[in-house]
């Protein structure tokens, strides 16, 4: 039944904006029970989300960060949803479209608000508590260099700011804590007496004024007194998000309007959290909310794409509060009374524990086990199928068939069967023909129809070549005409955008349906003089100018790893990012310069430097300290992820690779299957340092006397 719902045709797209809490459980859910039929998207500005009741844990240095961090990135993959990290900068409610900082609007067929609120002071240059990763971020970055008697203050005496005023106290000891509000601290909030007797315990100091400038070092108050700061944090004034204002919604102060279903005054836009105001039953701003509207949330979404009824959400009229008091203690607030000590603490941790280990497994769906067929298992592998370049077919099953075809027999055919791309001879000079296609890694048809238009550039700009035209291969998944139009649009938006930078012209193509997106281009380049694989010289340095490491952080991302002490999410933006960078300018300065390039793609720094030293008939010396790293590859290559197409790589080049240990996750780079690779260029030895400042690009090793084969040192 699973396999036959997944096979169904897209036909609505339902769009999360913010990754709230309640979002955050959304998608989770998602994961548990998809709607078929419905394409699920997550826009966030960030790969992760920070879960607030566990900051002030982090900022008294009781939590590492990935510890208070929801992976948005892995959380979307386990949802089969599209990713859109951006920032919302409005919703046309009569287009029904969601319009975005960095890429073209998008539309929706259903949508739902959780973007949370900012407590940024309008005019004063702050930290933020709300959103939360910059000033975490910030926070520990101060408290590396922090000065012995570090000066700290929290504008807002609310308690949120109590808890950050108290955890700075506890993080930084004999630091000068002061918190700044316009009125007295804390009022009306129960078990106020035993939060000004922590904050006096703590040294924590209070001063009655209105901040009206942050010059650095220090904070004005509007009466003219000046407080010396090192570090000053806002907690003040949280404030709905200004696009809001922009969208038509019902709103109140800036808040969007909810009725008892959480619907908006448009009944396709549902709002849920911090940015939400019930006026049937209005609650302070407070995570728990939107933690227990979650699965009212998600049933009213799914009932109104089926057109069922919807439910009502009843918030709690009152909750057990658990305040930080910065020292692993806790303050308990409930009904009007209080209580406080470390076993209030430890409660406190555990739920939040339990909270983020909801999001620390996905649904597991076990494989079914395979038929006895001889040579199955061996050709499943231990790795599940990649997408990128780590689908493509291992360098061993492609020795044969280059071997098998005859030589060209046309006169302006000048390249053979191996070479990055076809060459042919035309008037003026040569021009260059080559195809790739990717299989789906990212369900963001937007991202991928921009990485495989770099990705298939690469062949082009390994030959020295300019790109001049491109025709598109797209196979689409089964939807409505709808919402097909809609991704052939994101992908050959995204694709374009890059064509273009590249000074070429999309021409035309072809599309089909499938079982899964696959985009693919074939793209053209005129060169005076095309730089193939072979003429590599003795005495030529190797320069790679990009780092390595995408297929195994893919594979890492594709399968939702898990890792301790770091936000795989994190880890997959960064790569995305270098990904995305394009070779044009690194094509212009090399080819001019080079005996000898190709770009690093499927078969690895390793394979594609085989390539070259076979063509040129030499051998090569590559320093494994050198080699450029993607952020986060060593820790998931020692975790054992991989590509699914690494170990063939590794195979073809058994007994041809002498020197260092092949075991270690830094020498595995060798072998990684790359998309959107760097270029790798034998340059004269007396250019390097030239090449390297100009591009930025790093010397990995040599060209060397011998027959084709790799030294390590």
């Amino acid at each position: 039944m699973q396999n036959f719902q997944s096979d169904l045709p897209l036909v609505q797209d339902l769009v999360l904006i913010g990754g709230g809490h309640a979002h955050a459980l959304v998608a989770r859910a998602w994961a548990m029970a998809p709607l078929p039929g419905v394409r699920l998207t997550l826009i966030n500005p960030d790969p992760v989300a920070p879960y607030t009741g566990m900051l002030p844990g982090l900022i008294a240095g009781h939590y590492r960060r990935d510890e208070i961090l929801i992976d948005l990135v892995r959380l979307a993959r386990l949802a089969g949803a599209r990713l859109i990290l951006d920032r919302v900068t409005g919703i046309d409610l009569a287009a029904r479209r969601i319009h975005l900082q960095g890429r073209p609007a998008i539309d929706y067929d259903l949508a739902s608000i959780d973007v949370g609120i900012t407590s940024d002071l309008a005019g004063l240059a702050t930290h933020a508590a709300k959103p939360l990763g910059a000033y975490a971020e910030a926070w520990e970055r101060f408290v590396a260099t922090a000065p012995a008697q570090a000066r700290v203050t929290v504008i807002g005496a609310g308690l949120g700011g109590v808890e950050l005023a108290l955890a700075s106290a506890h993080r930084l000891p004999g630091a000068q804590v002061t918190l700044v509000d316009r009125a007295p601290p804390l009022q009306g909030q129960p078990g106020r007496e035993a939060l000004l007797a922590e904050l006096s315990r703590a040294g924590v100091r209070f001063l009655q004024g209105v901040p009206v400038e942050a010059p650095p070092g220090a904070l004005r108050l509007a009466d003219g007194g000046l407080i010396g700061s090192d570090f000053t944090l806002s907690v003040a004034g949280g404030r709905p998000q200004a696009w809001l204002t922009t969208t038509g919604l019902a709103l109140e102060a800036g808040f969007v309007t909810v009725d008892a279903r959480l619907q908006t005054s448009d009944p396709a836009v549902f709002a849920v959290g911090d940015c939400a105001h019930m006026p049937h039953a209005p609650r302070p701003k407070a995570g728990v909310f939107a933690v227990r509207a979650a699965p009212v949330l998600l049933a009213n979404l799914k009932a109104r794409l089926t057109g069922d009824a919807l439910r009502d959400f009843h918030p709690q009229r009152d909750y057990l509060k658990l305040v930080s008091l910065g020292d692993r203690r806790a303050l308990a607030v409930k009904w009007g009374m209080a209580a406080r000590g470390p076993g209030l603490w430890r409660l406190k941790d555990r739920i939040d524990r339990r909270f983020m280990a909801m999001f620390d497994q996905g649904p597991v769906m076990k494989p079914p086990a395979l038929p006895p067929v001889a040579g199955l298992a061996e050709a499943m592998g231990n790795r599940p199928l990649c997408g990128g370049c780590g689908a493509k077919l291992g360098p061993g099953a492609l020795v044969a068939l280059r071997a098998a075809l005859p030589a060209p027999a046309r006169p302006e055919v000048l390249s053979g069967p191996g070479d990055d791309a076809a060459v042919l001879r035309v008037v003026g000079g040569v021009q260059v023909l080559t195809t790739d296609h990717l299989r789906g890694f990212t369900h963001d048809p937007r991202l991928m129809g921009r990485l495989v238009a770099v990705h298939a550039l690469g062949d082009v700009w390994a030959m020295g070549a300019r790109p001049q035209v491109a025709l598109a291969q797209i196979t689409l998944p089964r939807g409505s005409e709808a919402l097909q139009a809609r991704m052939l649009a994101e992908v050959m938006g995204g694709a374009a955008e890059v064509f273009a930078a590249a000074g070429a012209d999309v021409v035309g193509g072809h599309s089909a349906q499938g079982a899964e997106l696959v985009v693919g281009f074939t793209v053209t380049g005129l060169a005076e003089r095309p730089v193939t694989k072979g003429g590599a010289r003795v005495g030529d340095v190797l320069v790679l100018t990009k780092p390595l490491g995408s297929g195994t952080i893919l594979a890492a991302e594709m399968a939702g790893l898990r890792v301790p002490g770091l936000m795989l999410g994190e880890i997959v933006a960064s790569c995305w990012a270098e990904m995305a960078k394009d070779q044009a300018r690194a094509s212009e300065v090399l080819s001019a310069h080079a005996h000898a390039m190709t770009d690093v793609t499927g078969f690895g720094l390793a394979g594609h430097l085989m390539e070259m030293l076979e063509a040129s008939g030499l051998a090569a010396r590559i320093r494994l300290d050198a080699l450029p790293l993607m952020p986060g590859y060593e820790a998931l290559a020692a975790l054992g992820a991989g590509s699914s197409l690494e170990p063939a790589n590794r195979a073809a080049l058994l007994g041809r690779i002498t020197g260092g240990d092949l075991t270690t996750p830094r020498a595995a780079a060798l072998f990684d299957p790359q998309t959107c690779g760097g270029l790798l260029a034998a340059v004269p030895g007396a250019l390097a340092d030239r090449v390297v400042q100009a591009l930025g690009a790093v010397v990995i090793g040599e060209i060397v006397p011998g027959a084709p084969g790799i030294a390590l040192e």
